[in-house]
């Protein structure tokens, strides 16, 4: 849990993950997992994190950090294609439909 005034390791946290429902698993036999470290009004704070694969999603409003790992999002809708590397910072919006390939494995702070 985040606390005010304390500081939480979020590279150090220990998050469990499930596989990828098979219906969303494009490639590998990825997994992915989640903890809420709180809430900052209405928007939720946590980290999330994804093994090597590939995977689709309908995403929500979202922002995050990413603090580890690697990884390419291509978004179906336009087919743009962004790489994802430690320190990027990128919006979401509710609806878009993404192909997430993870190639290590791929740790991100966000707000949603």
């Amino acid at each position: 849990m985040l606390t005010p005034g304390h500081a939480t390791a979020a590279a150090a946290l220990r998050i469990e993950r499930d596989p990828v429902p098979a219906a969303q698993v494009v490639a590998g036999a990825p997994g992915t997992g989640s903890t809420v470290l709180g809430m900052l009004g209405d928007t939720e704070i946590g980290v999330w994190e994804m093994s090597p694969g590939s995977m689709r999603d309908v995403e929500a409003d979202e922002v995050f950090l990413v603090l580890s790992g690697a990884a390419t999002v291509h978004f179906e809708d336009d087919g743009r294609r962004i790489r994802l590397a430690p320190g990027d910072i990128v919006r979401l919006s509710a609806g878009m439909r993404t192909v997430w390939t993870v190639t290590e494995t791929l740790r991100k702070l966000y707000l949603a």
